[in-house]
């Protein structure tokens, strides 16, 4: 290969990247009528690019540039992810400040991103640690909390002593208890690497949590009870779990993940009484309302149980030392760094607990039943107390066998087979027993019917809990509130905003804390001695709507224009990994609904259409520095790279990387190369020829299905077009001398198509080939001709061609002299038509031969038709009868090229003896 047919995007990046930017071409103007949104999730700033980041980013640039290219206005911005413990981790390391290591990772990302060609709209970058972005967290806290989505509260949390924060429900892992990744795993960042440090947590971790490690080092995870703040995304459940079914642009499962996250119940809430010493006498009886999904085995209660942490525990534990004594070991227990539990009391390690003096009356039976304090019932699932039914419940159950409670059955099999009671439960439905007036009613009928009980009402319970945004960490937003002795906790000024960051301390603990001068304030009520909140935002809230910043970066006034956002929300094309869809994904939904009821947004969703990326795999496994097998991105070029992440698979596989298949990618960019910078050294002709046709119709035909894909971003099967256009094309050069104007056409049209996936040997292409703009600003192509049914015309083209050749090999025919393609009378087309479109029970072959032209056939018509009837319903669809001819003539040179045979193309008649066989879609075929 000449140098001078030689492509390579290191030497001709500079040079575009100067025009694109000269040409303002990928700004998005304030004035554009809602423009296409396309964002890919921004990444976290740990100081490199990998194969993550670029696949995502690779995803929403060809998502961008085709539709600049197709006419749209597009908002394509970057920004970045600067807040988290990372970077506070690694400027202790290095004896740095978070700031300045931030900061240098955001050049050499910056860098590496322009790189690899991705046209973003610089002007609107976001940096969440700038105090000009973080402010408006402030400000958002501020219009929360105002307006009741705000609370500060006591809680037990899951607590990392090693990176001394609290931690998520989904970022406590539980090695030994799972076969595949869980959804901590799937939340380690925005782009596909262990990088992210603490990002959301939820109030009340639960059960599940206890025992595990820190999703990012490893470290034992203890249990302690803090003072933390709190949005209250409960108050969305219901409507957050009901608008997934409306989400039809997210894949099902993000969807389905949310839907569990979110964990709607239902069942019934059940009222007990119940009385005791603690309740002073039998007047001051008190209630205890607990829920159940399995209303139908009420009768089986046994024992009623509540939380250490349940007001009646603690009413309990002041009359009742052995009460009182177990509530302490439990609260020692939830801060010693062990399971999270309390201590045992009994056989059953994981069900300990006490039983105290109260009684609770069944509301149905009028039965007295003992009540317990376990740990086994959680403070924050359902209603922190829950009726015991041991027969069909496994952890009452396991409760009951330790403490000795009796085992019940109230369900038995439908089919009257035996069950394990009492020595295991019995937990699918079935029939009721021993139920009073419910005997014999199956399960799901006697819910129903015994919510008429008044003691009984439906209820709806959720899984979610409250998002506790409060890190003890210098590296995020200040929490905007002072605590004042006499005023409480009081919310700063808006006029005070920001809050900023002190000087960074490096300590072990929360900077913050030995911020001494930093944290003595006033109280903005009093005027008296106050103390700034130490503690910082989850780096989840920056990232929960800084897609509404990128609208209106540089607004001072206001998080984001508003009347802009109204226009241009929601996000069209969001991209990033199924990884998010608990915390981030979950998160943008509720800040999005929160801003549309404070009336600071129209819409309620954030995201129209989300694609999650699949992972690039090295050797069968996750790409990733810590395994060693990280390729950087830059290493085999930003184009090669680009164009093979984008080749490999479609956007939501995993899929392999492999060097045979990257070197493809890079000789087949070369040969496009050659293809265009080639042109001017062909022979050409004016004059047009059949196949001239057929390479203009075929143009029309690729314009029509490379569009289709880049619609549906199946990227990989754009480049499966393009792949297989260019070699028609470079077929067509050798057959003949090309006809320059249709050649030029092509070759034009290939050069737009690869544009969005490699823009730099798109510019080249373009520029080679004369043209006076940008590829990234020319008109998408489009076909000059209808081409409805190219699928039909390829496919008839293909099994023609298969047919050929099954032939002459089956025959043993190496050299045909001529190949006959006979294709089938007019009046078969119409036949077949009436068959294949018939609804079922038609008298189809009756009602066909009343078609004039198919009748007028008699007996051939009438036996084809049996024939056809036959396979009813199997029928495909197929060209017209003057279409296939077409079609078949056009492209006879294909045939002519490939057997070296003189082709003939014609239609059957009734005397033909080819006739009989020729059929629409699948002509017959004679060789010499």
């Amino acid at each position: 290969m000449s140098y001078r047919h030689r492509y390579s995007s290191q030497e001709v990046r500079n040079y575009w990247q100067y025009v694109w930017d000269a040409e303002d071409a990928f700004e998005c103007p304030d004035d554009a009528a809602d423009p296409t949104y396309v964002l890919g999730m921004f990444p976290y700033t740990s100081g490199t690019l990998h194969m993550g980041h670029v696949r995502n980013y690779a995803i929403t640039d060809a998502t961008a540039r085709y539709r600049w290219m197709a006419g749209d206005d597009v908002l394509q911005p970057m920004g970045w992810d600067a807040f988290g413990l990372p970077a506070e981790n690694a400027a202790y390391e290095r004896g740095t400040d978070p700031e300045s290591w931030t900061r240098t990772c955001i050049e050499q990302m910056r860098d590496e991103l322009e790189t690899m060609g991705f046209g973003y709209d610089w002007s609107r970058e976001i940096t969440t640690c700038d105090p000009e972005y973080y402010r408006w967290n402030q400000w958002l806290f501020r219009e929360f909390y105002e307006a009741g989505l705000v609370e500060f509260a006591g809680a037990t949390v899951n607590w990392c002593p090693d990176c001394e924060t609290v931690l998520a429900d989904a970022q406590v892992d539980h090695p030994d208890e799972r076969d595949g990744p869980t959804d901590s795993d799937r939340e380690r960042s925005r782009d596909g690497e262990e990088t992210p440090g603490p990002h959301g947590t939820e109030r009340g971790p639960s059960a599940h949590t206890r025992g595990g490690v820190c999703w990012r080092c490893e470290t034992p995870v203890e249990r302690r009870e803090l003072d933390q703040w709190f949005f209250t995304i409960t108050d969305y459940a219901a409507e957050l779990d009901a608008a997934l079914d409306d989400l039809d642009g997210w894949p099902d499962s993000v969807r389905d993940i949310q839907r569990n996250w979110i964990g709607r119940q239902d069942g019934a809430r059940v009222t007990f009484e119940v009385a005791g010493d603690s309740t002073a006498d039998e007047d001051d009886a008190t209630t205890v309302d607990v829920f159940t999904t399995r209303l139908d085995t009420v009768y089986g209660a046994t024992y009623l149980a509540v939380s250490p942490g349940h007001e009646l525990a603690e009413a309990a534990g002041e009359t009742d030392d052995a009460v009182a004594e177990y509530l302490e070991r439990a609260t020692d227990a939830s801060g010693d760094g062990g399971d999270g539990g309390a201590p045992d009391a009994g056989d059953g390690a994981d069900y300990d607990g006490v039983e105290t003096d109260l009684r609770a009356v069944h509301p149905l039976t009028g039965a007295e039943l003992p009540v317990y304090v376990a740990s086994y019932v959680l403070d924050d699932v359902g209603t922190g107390a829950v009726m015991g039914v041991p027969a069909h419940n496994e952890r009452d159950h396991a409760f009951a066998e330790a403490h000795d409670v009796p085992v019940e059955q109230v369900v038995e099999p439908v089919d009257g087979s035996e069950t394990d009671l009492p020595g295991a439960p019995y937990t699918d439905d079935g029939m009721l027993t021993d139920s009073g007036d419910y005997d014999g009613l199956a399960s799901s009928a006697a819910r129903d019917r015994l919510r008429s009980e008044s003691a009984v009402e439906s209820a709806t319970e959720y899984r979610l809990r409250d998002w506790l945004i409060s890190r003890q960490r210098y590296w995020g937003t200040p929490i905007p509130v002072v605590h004042c002795e006499d005023c409480g906790h009081v919310l700063v000024p808006e006029e005070d905003l920001p809050v900023e960051l002190p000087p960074y301390v490096r300590t072990a603990g929360n900077p913050l804390e030995e911020s001494e001068e930093w944290k003595r304030t006033t109280c903005p009520e009093c005027g008296g001695p106050a103390e700034r909140e130490t503690d910082t935002m989850d780096t989840f809230v920056d990232s929960s709507w800084y897609f509404l910043r990128y609208l209106s970066p540089d607004l001072d006034s206001a998080p984001y224009d508003a009347d802009l956002a109204d226009e241009w929300m929601p996000v069209d094309v969001y991209v990033g990994g199924e990884e998010h869809a608990i915390l981030h994904l979950l998160y943008i939904r509720f800040f999005t609904r929160a801003l549309a009821d404070l009336g600071l947004l129209d819409v309620r969703e954030p995201v129209e259409r989300l694609i999650n990326q699949g992972t690039v795999l090295y050797d069968g496994e996750k790409m990733s520095a810590s395994k060693g097998n990280a390729i950087a991105p830059h290493e085999y070029g930003a184009e090669t790279t680009r164009l093979f992440l984008l080749s490999a698979a479609h956007p939501s596989q995993d899929f392999e990387w492999t060097v045979k298949d990257v070197g493809d990618v890079y000789d087949f960019q070369q040969r496009l190369y050659r293809m265009v910078t080639e042109v001017d050294d062909l022979e050409s002709r004016s004059e047009r020829a059949t196949h001239d046709d057929y390479l203009d119709r075929e143009i029309d035909r690729a314009i029509t299905a490379v569009t289709a894909e880049y619609d549906r971003s199946r990227f990989h099967r754009v480049v499966s077009e393009i792949q297989g256009f260019a070699r028609l094309l470079r077929r067509y050069r050798e057959y003949d001398t090309v006809n320059e104007a249709t050649y030029r056409r092509g070759l034009r049209a290939l050069s737009q198509f690869v544009a969005p996936l490699a823009p730099y040997l798109g510019e080249e292409l373009w520029n080679f080939l004369d043209t006076d703009d940008l590829v990234v600003e020319s008109t998408w192509p489009e076909p000059a001709q209808s081409v409805a049914d190219y699928q039909l015309e390829r496919g008839l083209v293909d099994t023609t061609l298969d047919d050929v050749r099954d032939i002459t090999e089956v025959v043993d025919i190496d050299d045909p002299d001529r190949i006959e393609i006979v294709v089938a009378e007019d009046w078969k087309y119409r036949a077949y038509e009436h068959v294949r479109s018939a609804d079922p029970g038609d008298a189809v072959v009756a009602g066909a031969l009343d078609d004039e032209t198919v009748g007028s056939q008699g007996d051939r018509a009438a036996d084809y038709l049996g024939t056809l009837a036959g396979r009813a319903g199997a029928l495909e669809p197929t060209l017209d009868a003057e279409r296939e001819l077409a079609v078949l003539e056009e492209a006879a040179w294909l045939f002519e090229d490939e057997f070296g045979a003189e082709v003939t193309v014609r239609r059957a008649d009734a005397a033909d003896d080819l006739a009989g066989t020729a059929e629409p879609s699948k002509p017959a075929i004679h060789i010499d």
